[in-house]
């Protein structure tokens, strides 16, 4: 019995170190980690959350379903970590103070949700239950003080994502921002735009990868998400250096880097493998097929391109090799909505509709 009621206490000071480490790791440490025991408790959720929504017969119902999972799994994470830290501390009192286990789960209850009911008397005890009592509100309030700033991460977001529908519909198209520029009269000044989108890749890369559930965070809109976003803003930038024919400027260039870089940080926090130094002639996922059937309807709307069509071609996939393979991972990831060129090609969409510092390279 004694050696039994030894281990339990390891076991329970073991427990609380990784529980402490989780939350440090998950809400405070300012970079991505990769923290095991909230990675286990984000699958499990993800799994359960699966399986409600596989049955639905629409993404629209799927959508609905999977738009609960981030929010929960956000608040499933410090209840978890509070019951682990229940059983932790009752197995600490039951080792140290020698009582029955019934005693030692009150006397655990009564510290962490600081009740009062149940008081030892001798100070060693009396100092755990003080320990756990500061540790179940510190819990709390780590929850509580992150949740605005999760939110407030969220919602610039996703104004730069709903601002993106008027210029490229929902879903985003490229073609479609390309020609509704030429048709405005903005095609050739579309560098305020993607000075926008690099400023937010950056953010997206910050906060996605210090807190990793906002990536599973969905859009109000349910035609609408941050991944698919992050692509129509590439392949456009990406279109505009190899297609059109107007004067070079850098900024498409810098967002297109910022991009890459940005996702491909998302890409390593989830384990997400890819080439980190692709060649210009590495396949894409986007057929020359589909590019030339782009490149027409950018002529048919008078938008001016240039004469060198293979070229253009190659160009462009020159560009979309830095980031095709972790775009389209991502949008299967997070079940992004239909959207031309990343998710109607992610490998999840491939089996059922969406509901999981390289070199920078230029041709040309």
């Amino acid at each position: 019995m004694i050696v039994a009621r030894i281990a339990a206490g390891i076991a329970g000071a073991a427990a609380i170190v990784i529980v402490i480490d989780a939350a440090i790791r998950t809400f405070v440490l300012p970079r991505g980690a990769t923290v095991t025991f909230t990675r286990l408790i984000s699958r499990g959720s993800r799994f359960v959350f699966g399986l409600v929504a596989r049955p639905a017969d629409s993404y629209e119902r799927r959508d609905r379903v999977m738009a609960l999972y981030a929010p929960v799994t956000m608040l499933l994470l410090p209840a978890v970590w509070l019951g682990c830290v229940f059983g932790a501390f009752a197995a600490i009192f039951w080792s140290v103070k020698s009582i029955p286990w019934s005693e030692a789960v009150r006397l655990s209850g009564s510290a962490l949700f600081t009740l009062g009911f149940d008081t030892p008397r001798h100070v060693g005890p009396m100092l755990l239950t003080f320990v756990e009592a500061a540790l179940g509100l510190g819990l709390l309030a780590m929850l509580i003080s992150y949740l605005p700033t999760i939110y407030s991460s969220f919602s610039r977001r996703e104004i730069a994502v709903t601002q993106l529908a008027v210029r490229a519909g929902t879903p985003p198209s490229p073609t479609e921002m390309l020609i509704r520029a030429h048709r405005t009269g903005f095609s050739d000044r579309l560098d305020p735009l993607w000075q926008q989108w690099e400023l937010w890749f950056v953010e997206v890369e910050e906060t996605h990868t210090s807190i990793a559930l906002l990536s599973f965070f969905r859009s109000p809109n349910p035609g609408r998400s941050w991944i698919t976003a992050s692509g129509a803003v590439l392949d456009t930038a990406a279109l505009r250096l190899a297609v059109l024919d107007i004067d070079w400027t850098p900024d498409a260039a810098t967002c297109i880097r910022a991009g890459y870089l940005a996702l491909r940080s998302v890409g390593d926090l989830f384990g997400i493998p890819y080439d980190k130094d692709p060649s210009a002639d590495d396949p894409i996922s986007v057929t020359q097929s589909e590019f030339d059937d782009v490149y027409d309807r950018l002529v048919a709307a008078g938008v001016p391109v240039k004469p060198d069509r293979e070229q253009a071609w190659r160009d462009f996939a020159g560009w979309r090799v830095n980031y095709d393979t972790v775009l389209l991972t991502l949008a299967g990831l997070v079940m992004a909505p239909y959207a031309l060129w990343s998710s109607d090609r992610s490998p999840a969409r491939r089996h059922r509709p969406p509901i999981v510092l390289p070199r920078f390279r230029r041709t040309g």
